[in-house]
């Protein structure tokens, strides 16, 4: 089990910088509808029913990432095609 680091800091009403080890995000939003983006790439959008606990949550990874994966048919084919 590791040591983890958070830290919310309110800017504004409806308005928090969030501050983890591995990156730095703002959200904004009301009770109930929130929008949070942060530096790796993701935008998670949240809707909710306050007091209920009920909620969706939808988040994109706008980002590409650096490290493409392929399949085992994909990587034959590279490694016969030369």
């Amino acid at each position: 089990m590791g040591f983890k680091f958070r830290k919310s800091v309110k800017i504004a009403p409806g308005v928090k910088l969030n501050i983890n080890s591995k990156s730095v995000g703002i959200s904004a939003g009301v009770k109930g509808a929130r929008i949070s983006t942060n530096t790796k790439g993701r935008t998670t959008t949240t809707v909710g029913i306050p007091g209920t606990g009920i909620s969706y949550s939808n988040t994109v990874n706008s980002k590409r990432s650096k490290n493409k994966t392929i399949s085992s048919d994909q990587a034959r084919v590279q490694a016969t095609s030369f």
